[in-house]
């Protein structure tokens, strides 16, 4: 038994590991918005249903010592497709075929096909597994629950793991590397077990289990509908802890780990411990209802009781939106925030898992298919959670809006609980009171965005979300020491109104240095003073700007409504103009005709999936979109991003102290001097001044010394790649800011 809790181990902390990287390949292929996230999601969850039922058909058919070796062989496939997926799921799918497919289900279709193989096999290893230990209807359901959650610890380690360690430091190759070699140990250790079991073929499943009747606790459809209700909840529960604590940590490569290995940490210890209580449980009913409507009542107080200490002391002074996250001390904080509001429910919800188990597991000649078909409705609810809450209902209800409904659905739970009259009946009363409660003290979704960023009462703000994200406009130029006007996306302060002069500047460098800058398109929109600095030059005919949260348009557009003589409403009048909601890179290869000058709003490097933007592979999609002799314009903030980008472009240049690189495939026409006195001239000044009529002197934030590349200067290979974004795993890559000398 414990070589097989150490190969379940291995197989869970694998799979995790196996799931970051591969989300991340075919991130780049369906693209980083909520939609296509959620059809790679889709895609994982169908091939893990796929092989549920292919494991609930065949498990039970099989001896305990052919059980075995097909688990055995199912790691072994795992690992195998593992080490040749980058060049699959990679090269082929999301670089090869990116220009080829655009229709939402096309690109479901193929992320199903990239993996449907491999996760297959790992839905169809837990009823194989299970048919292998059955051995004993008594100790059946406490196996099965110890050895799931042993893999559910294994998936939290790897989360983790992965994310603070292995991926920051061997790159999303190595750690499929790693994967695979210990899928192999599980297969190896499933091996070593087969000479002990048994070859014999079960005996024939009883007609009465296969239909249901007769069972104490109720029959298997019961159960999987109240395990897919289960996994409903708790999927788009852990959505909303993504939003929410990714506001409050200042969503960065860490931070989606975090979450979800303290969630499958805590989810596998609550299937731990209740596996040891099974033998004292006589009705499984009540502590199943009890430990879900607990969890969730738990969950939501925590959450309310995180959103209520964000706007007071200490956590205001140390993490509010108005400041940057990413020191050791805000991690720390921001880690045991994620294990106080995540982990407690989290455990309570995953006791749930035995005590099903205890229910259903009537009958040992059927125990694979009862796995196998419990664990299906888990994923179908996990998918539904997912799609339901990702797609919908926040795009519908917002967060607060979301979490009542889960708070209905608990309910409905409770209500079945009551009518279902197991154990004493103050238990539910006392949950259902508690849920309603819960649902009665929610704050609205505007009272609940304002505290989150700090709001002054009385002062001017926007807000918006939607299944995309969301963004947030505050303006308190009334109270004294504070910024006149700060935009927020997703809890990070991206820009200024009136507009920061880093952003203006980086949108008029190309379109006054190139000689024609019909066609301008901008990488992000922000708060809009990139967009608003290329429309500097009237000779643009066209000036189109992609923004991957939707929100920041429609904030755009309510600060356009309520100041009609701001910047911002020129920007939204001006013709020339053209603001999308998309992923900026998947426009890059799926678009038609080319641009003369592009350009990116700065983004940290700190920041998740910026490595997305600042890539080798990137880097190339956007010279190939440029026509001959178009300019690229970037912030440089690492000695990696300079040195990335002048490995793809031919001709480059990098400008001080403001650290802005601009790129060619032919000699720039840039002179230094004369670009400082335009950026100085009356028209610029002005063009400056009325996107921020404190705007100091652009013209010095590019004058100090000058680097340049030609095609004769040495390069080195570029250290920024998809596959290896090592300014995002700032911990394990320490970030070389171009402001410092060179080491």
């Amino acid at each position: 038994m414990t070589r097989l809790m150490v190969a379940f181990f291995c197989s869970g902390f694998a799979a995790l590991l196996c799931q970051i990287v591969w989300q991340r390949m075919l991130g780049v292929f369906a693209g980083s918005d909520t939609v296509s996230a959620a059809l790679v999601v889709g895609a994982f969850l169908a091939g893990l249903g796929l092989g549920s039922i292919i494991g609930a058909k065949v498990a039970d058919r099989l001896s305990p010592h052919r059980a075995m070796l097909g688990f055995g062989l199912c790691e072994a496939g795992v690992a195998l497709f593992a080490l040749v997926s980058k060049a699959f799921l990679y090269d082929f799918i999301a670089i090869g075929l990116a220009d080829d497919v655009e229709a939402p289900m096309a690109v479901f279709a193929l992320c199903f096909a990239g993996l449907m193989l491999p996760t297959t096999l790992m839905g169809a290893s837990l009823p194989l597994l299970s048919r292998a230990v059955a051995t004993d209807l008594s100790s059946v359901a406490e196996r099965i629950g110890k050895l799931y959650g042993l893999n559910t610890l294994g998936a939290g380690i790897g989360a983790i793991a992965g994310g603070w360690f292995i991926v920051g430091n061997l790159g999303y190759v190595g750690a499929l590397a790693l994967a695979s070699g210990l899928d192999l140990v599980a297969a190896i250790l499933a091996l070593t077990l087969l000479p002990t079991l048994s070859r014999a073929a079960p005996a024939p499943r009883a007609a009465a289990s296969v239909a249901g009747a007769g069972e104490p606790f109720g029959g298997l459809r019961l159960w999987c509908l109240l395990v897919f209700l289960s996994g409903y909840v708790i999927v788009a529960l852990e959505i909303v802890w993504v939003r929410m604590l990714g506001q409050v940590g200042q969503y960065h490569a860490y931070l989606f780990p975090t979450i979800l290995g303290v969630f499958l940490l805590a989810d596998g210890w609550g299937m731990a411990v209740a596996s040891r209580l099974l033998r004292r449980v006589k009705d499984p009913r009540p502590w199943f209802f009890a430990t879900q409507a607990s969890g969730f009542v738990l969950g939501g107080v925590l959450l309310l009781g995180l959103w209520w200490a964000m706007h007071a002391t200490p956590l205001r002074d140390w993490m509010a939106v108005d400041m940057l996250r990413f020191g050791e001390t805000q991690l720390f904080i921001s880690v045991v925030l994620i294990a106080l509001v995540v982990g407690p429910p989290s455990f309570l919800i995953g006791m749930t898992f035995p005590f099903v188990q205890r229910a259903v597991q009537q009958d040992l000649a059927s125990v694979g298919a009862r796995v196998g078909w419990v664990q299906l409705a888990n994923i179908l609810g996990n998918a539904a959670g997912s799609i339901g809450t990702g797609l919908v209902s926040f795009h519908f209800l917002g967060t607060m809006g979301t979490l009542k409904l889960l708070a209905v659905a608990s309910l409905a739970l409770i209500a079945f609980w009551w009518w279902q009259r197991t154990g004493a009946r103050r238990w539910p009363a006392f949950a259902a009171a508690a849920t309603a409660t819960l649902l009665i003290v929610m704050p609205g979704n505007a009272r609940f965005w304002e505290r989150m960023h700090n709001q002054h009462p009385g002062s001017f703000a926007v807000w918006g979300e939607d299944r995309s994200g969301v963004a947030f406009y505050r303006s308190q130029a009334e109270v004294p020491g504070r910024d006149p006007g700060r935009f927020f996306i997703m809890g990070h302060g991206q820009g200024n109104i009136p507009f920061l002069d880093i952003h203006m500047l980086l949108g008029m460098l190309g379109p006054m240095i190139h000689p024609n800058p019909d066609r301008v398109l901008t990488i992000g929109i922000g708060s809009g003073g990139t967009p608003w600095g290329a429309t500097v030059n009237p000779a643009t005919r066209e000036i189109r700007a992609i923004e991957l949260i939707r929100p920041v348009i429609d904030a755009l557009e309510d600060i356009a409504a309520a100041q009609p003589h701001s910047a911002v409403a020129a920007l939204l009048r001006d013709p020339r103009v053209k603001l999308e909601y998309g992923d900026g890179r998947r426009a890059l290869t799926r678009g038609a005709g080319r641009y003369e000058v592009i350009e990116a709003d700065a983004i940290l490097p700190q920041s998740s999936h910026s490595g997305l933007l600042y890539s080798r592979e990137y880097l190339e999609e956007v010279r190939d979109r440029l026509a001959p002799g178009g300019l690229y314009v970037q912030w440089a903030p690492t000695w990696r991003v300079v040195d990335t980008f002048a490995a793809v472009f031919p001709h480059a240049v990098l400008l001080k102290p403001a650290s802005i690189m601009i790129g060619s495939d032919r000699p720039i026409p840039l002179d230094q001097q004369a670009l400082v006195a335009a950026l100085r001239d009356g028209h610029a000044v002005a063009h400056a001044a009325r996107g921020n009529p404190r705007a100091t002197d652009l013209g010095a934030m590019i004058a100090g010394p000058m680097q340049v590349w030609t095609p004769a200067t040495p390069r080195v290979e570029a250290p920024l790649t998809d596959m290896f974004p090592r300014d995002e795993f700032f911990l394990n890559q320490p970030v070389l800011a171009t402001n410092q000398a060179r080491r």
